[in-house]
């Protein structure tokens, strides 16, 4: 008996010992997991807010530009056509001149950062001076020339020079849905010019030159900013820069220059306040172009000033004072702005559909959750 009872304490102490020793093991790989957890909890509490922020950043990035777009567009049209203002190219210089200023105020002010000038900067640049230059100016002539509905429903058709522009550069690809959308929008666009009471040839081939600039130069910015040589601030910067004194020699040698000086209106301080507005708004459209293009794709920006037209086309009719009312026409303008509103549904949708499935696609629709 004394033996086995020897034996069991024997045993006992083992038991014991071996308890003690993995207890403790135990509690580290408790305390390790609950570690784990509550740094998954704590990974997974800052990935939301970073997927949030990016939404928000695309959305806030669309909305500025959509606003811009639209203010400058009302700004201009008074400019020109309310208090008729004989020099287009005056008011692209002074928005010229507005965005230099601005960006090199910044740049010494160390608000903001972009490369300084050297040789190797036109060949980075172009052709967007080009681009830019042609783009403003087929612009505010074909605000001058055309009421706001008219204006603004062809200018849907930089969506599809845009696509087409995505595809040859970008080598994007677009659902048969957006396509037949698109198409709608175009369809619309058609039926309401075959009734335009107040058709302007000139202002039709200014606005179509306008939106295949649109496009292009909206193609080219989102390639130049993905190269990362000069960023948006540098883009913004020497696209202006570059442009300001041939823009000013053309002033000049057409006459624009002494028509501009010699203008009556620059004793009404409402039209300066107004010609000083779309200088600056000149350069926060460029900003808000860049940005949104930045933050989302060159079709999504296209498509919120799209948007965007839709309030500027029901206002145009009231305040523009140039528009003259027939069904056709009226009927025409409602099938593009319901294709623009479809457009939207369903980019979101794809935008959607992609993050749950989690493939490559949601690349070619990148940022269209923000129209």
């Amino acid at each position: 008996h004394a033996v086995m009872g020897s034996h069991g304490e024997d045993m006992l102490g083992v038991r014991q010992r071996h308890h003690v020793v993995v207890k403790p093991s135990q509690e580290r790989s408790e305390a390790a997991g609950d570690a784990s957890a509550r740094a998954g909890v704590r990974a997974g509490g800052e990935e939301m807010p970073a997927e949030t922020l990016t939404v928000f950043l695309k959305l806030c990035a669309a909305v500025f530009y959509g606003v811009s777009s639209f203010i400058i567009v009302v700004v201009n049209k008074s400019i020109l056509t309310n208090y008729r203002f004989p020099s287009i190219l005056f008011v692209g210089i002074g928005q010229m001149l507005a965005t230099v200023t601005f960006l090199w105020v910044g740049k010494a002010c160390r608000v903001v950062k972009f490369p300084g000038l050297d040789y190797s900067i036109p060949r980075k640049m172009f052709p967007l001076p080009l681009l830019y230059l042609g783009n403003q100016l087929t612009g505010l002539l074909g605000t001058k020339k055309l009421n706001l509905p008219m204006f603004t429903v062809l200018r849907r058709f930089s969506i599809l020079f845009t696509m087409i522009a995505e595809g040859l550069l970008l080598d994007k690809n677009f659902s048969r849905s957006v396509q037949v959308t698109v198409f709608a929008m175009i369809f619309g666009a058609f039926i309401a010019a075959s009734s335009d009471m107040a058709f302007d040839s000139f202002g039709y081939g200014y606005i179509l030159t306008n939106n295949v600039l649109t496009a292009a130069n909206g193609a080219y910015v989102k390639q130049k900013l993905e190269s990362k040589e000069l960023g948006k601030y540098g883009l913004l910067y020497y696209n202006a820069f570059f442009m300001i004194l041939p823009s000013m020699a053309i002033a000049y040698f057409t006459g624009d220059l002494q028509k501009a000086i010699e203008f009556e209106g620059w004793s009404n301080t409402v039209f300066v306040m107004e010609f000083l507005l779309s200088c600056v708004m000149g350069f926060i459209l460029m900003y808000s172009t860049v940005l949104c293009t930045h933050y989302n794709s060159a079709l999504t920006t296209t498509i919120v000033g799209c948007v965007k037209n839709i309030l500027v086309t029901y206002i145009g009719m009231f305040f523009g004072g140039d528009y003259i009312f027939t069904w056709t026409n009226f009927i025409g303008l409602n099938i593009s702005i319901a294709g623009s509103l479809v457009y939207s549904y369903i980019t979101f949708t794809e935008e959607q559909s992609a993050k749950t499935s989690g493939n490559g696609n949601n690349v070619d629709i990148k940022g269209k959750i923000a129209v």
